[in-house]
């Protein structure tokens, strides 16, 4: 579903999954993109059955691209799962990958709550959120920066000259910083270490 808005707002999509089963045996999904439908800046709702598949994906594409979307709500699993796919879909067609915003109503609706109104209402309250932060996301550009291939350990302690000596043998310069004159720690203080008796120097 469409609707016309302000050229001033964002043009924002607004894709609800169904997950099979998963979500859309507790939550009423088409309720939750008729009220998506209504908020500010949203120009289309879709209901998708596994948004995360290949033809969803390419449902999205072809969206953002029809549509001339500039940001997009996906109400399905948690960004951890699926964020990143999301996000690289959203690349695929010019579109900055951090005008996404995900609703999690699987893991924090469908999946803790019995069907019923109140759960669906959750789901929508989520979806309303996601809407609302979407408006505020700017781009965001990845970039490298070089590194200094160095290693500071701070501390000669055992663990401290244990650990610069296994950063070393990987191949890095090490600096071991020490605030007495001497190091070892506890260990250089002791005479013997049980159970062998070894000389703890």
């Amino acid at each position: 579903m469409s609707r016309k808005e302000n050229v001033n707002q964002p043009r924002i999509g607004v894709y609800v999954c169904q997950c099979g089963s998963n979500i859309a045996a507790t939550v009423d999904t088409e309720a939750v993109a008729e009220f998506a439908a209504e908020l500010d800046g949203v120009v289309m709702t879709r209901v998708n059955k596994y948004s995360c598949s290949d033809p969803g994906q390419a449902q999205i594409r072809q969206d953002i691209q029809e549509y001339n979307l500039d940001r997009v709500v996906i109400a399905a699993c948690t960004p951890r799962m699926h964020e990143p796919t999301f996000r690289r879909t959203l690349e695929s067609v010019d579109l900055n990958p951090y005008y996404l915003e995900m609703a999690n109503i699987r893991e924090q609706v469908s999946w803790v709550h019995p069907e019923g109104e109140a759960t669906t209402n959750k789901a929508i309250d989520l979806v309303a959120g996601a809407v609302e932060r979407v408006h505020l996301h700017q781009a965001l550009y990845s970039r490298k920066s070089p590194i200094e291939p160095s290693v500071l350990v701070v501390g000669g302690g055992i663990a401290g000259i244990q650990s610069a000596l296994d950063i070393a043998d990987a191949g890095y310069k090490v600096y071991l910083v020490e605030r007495e004159p001497t190091i070892g720690g506890k260990m250089a203080q002791l005479d013997k270490t049980f159970p062998t008796l070894d000389c703890a120097t």
